[in-house]
């Protein structure tokens, strides 16, 4: 058992560091004009990462965190394909999209709220703006298994998709019933099987702990019937409940949320069982069978971490396309229109729905790289960031260092000349760790409402 007093003091709200700087920095200052010239001056050799945001739900979750549209109307799905095709036209007129294509992501929502007949002609319509997908290119889709069919899982089979993720959160009935999510064992495992039957290489299953009702005992029991399922990843995430931000959020009884110190006992717990499964851990949520390509890039060095989570494919430009969409070039994050209507404002008007965003400076590169760095591979080479940035690190990161002088005594991190390592307890509380990297975090330290909390 941890010792809880110890620890519970790094409950406090901090950044998920699915980019840096992180989202919360993005703002309208780097202009619609900026990002075209962006998108234009791109290198023409780097591969395209493409995210698709599909944003419809039948009904809310109250522990999703995502931008949806709740309907139950085909013409709204029919209209927002129509927006997406547009969009894919005007994209075609700022950048070359015959460049390679290494990665496509279907995000959202619940893109297989789509039909079958309607994925495909998204699907078609992708591969004629974008000819030129790599023999070994990652295909994903995000798959709530309530919302799946033969006919869809053929399809994207026939497309060259071969990993899906399932979201699960939790098998506990009382769980379900808290946050509007009744998903019955066999219904993942009818959607697990139909994706085996046709040959899916990689299949993930998304956990989330700290939901209502949860405990020690029902969340041991949910590890137990996840792992019958026998996933190839899986991605156990620590409910963010930030109601202030999602209103469907609000009809959570907060009295119900297990406390800091249970949420700490099932996160140790399920990195003991699923490493004691045979799975190894990978960066901070997620964990992969031993010949997993995402465990065999740590040893390679070439784990990444973006929006989507921890990937295997680095050095891709990634292109958001569709309401909310965020992309990313070496140098800037850029993020689509939120609101639909603004959204489709845009595209009438023949422009790209570009929102906001933040152009990085050298500052902001070194900060990410050494973020990114620690939350994928808990560990640090000193020495390659001296090379390639050119700087002393022990003086550019002077506070930083200082500041991780009480994880330190804490043995939860280890700091020489050559490196920097994090403990196993330490990966537990990694967004902790990388906070003082982050030169924006002193902005944001008096409010309690910009984050979710680390523990």
């Amino acid at each position: 058992m941890l010792d809880f007093e110890k620890y519970i003091k790094y409950s406090k709200p901090g950044p998920r560091y699915t980019s840096y700087p992180t989202a919360i920095e993005f703002s309208q200052s780097f202009t619609y004009d900026a990002y075209i010239n962006k998108l234009k001056n791109q290198d023409p050799s780097r591969p395209l990462s493409l995210y698709f945001h599909l944003p419809f739900c039948r009904s809310a979750c109250y522990f999703c965190g995502c931008n949806v549209v709740f309907t139950s109307k085909e013409e709204k799905k029919e209209r927002y394909i129509d927006y997406l095709f547009r969009e894919m036209d005007i994209l075609k007129e700022h950048f070359d999209t015959s460049r390679d294509v290494m990665q496509l992501h279907f995000g959202g929502g619940t893109p297989t709220y789509f039909s079958a007949e309607q994925l495909g002609r998204v699907i078609t319509k992708i591969k004629e703006t974008f000819p030129n997908f790599q023999a070994d290119a990652e295909v994903s889709c995000e798959i709530d298994p309530r919302f799946l069919d033969e006919d869809q899982m053929k399809l994207m089979v026939a497309n060259g998709f071969n990993r899906v993720s399932f979201g699960q959160q939790d098998f506990d009935e009382k769980v379900q019933t808290a946050v509007h999510r009744i998903q019955p064992y066999d219904i993942t495992k009818n959607a697990v099987d139909l994706a085996r039957k046709y040959g899916i290489d990689s299949i993930n299953v998304d956990l989330i702990y700290g939901l209502p009702f949860q405990t020690f005992e029902t969340f041991k029991k949910t590890l137990e019937m996840t792992l019958t399922l026998d996933p190839d990843r899986l991605a156990v995430f620590n409910y963010a409940h930030v109601p202030w931000l999602k209103k469907t959020m609000r009809k959570i009884d907060e009295t119900t949320l297990p406390t800091p110190e249970v949420k700490l006992n099932i996160l140790k717990y399920t990195i003991d069982f699923f490493e004691n499964s045979g799975y190894k851990m990978i960066g901070m949520d997620h964990f992969a069978k031993p010949d997993d390509e995402l465990f065999l890039a740590i040893d390679k060095g070439e784990l990444h971490r973006n929006f989507q989570g921890y990937t295997t494919k680095g050095g891709a430009d990634l292109i958001g396309i569709g309401i909310t969409s965020i992309g990313e070039g070496v140098d800037y994050y850029a993020q689509n229109h939120k609101e639909m209507p603004a959204y489709e404002e845009a595209i009438d008007a023949g422009r790209l729905p570009f929102e906001r965003g933040v152009v990085l400076s050298e500052d902001d590169k070194i900060r990410q790289d050494v973020i990114m760095e620690l939350m994928s591979n808990f560990k640090l080479d000193i020495k390659r960031f001296e090379s390639s940035y050119d700087i002393n690190f022990k003086e550019y990161f002077a506070d930083a260092l200082q500041s991780l002088g009480e994880f330190e005594s804490a043995d939860l991190v280890k700091i020489s000349d050559e490196s920097i390592e994090v403990s196993a307890t330490g990966t537990m509380l990694i967004r902790n760790i990388v906070m003082p990297f982050d030169a924006y975090m002193k902005a944001h330290s008096a409010n309690t409402k910009t984050f979710s909390k680390t523990v």
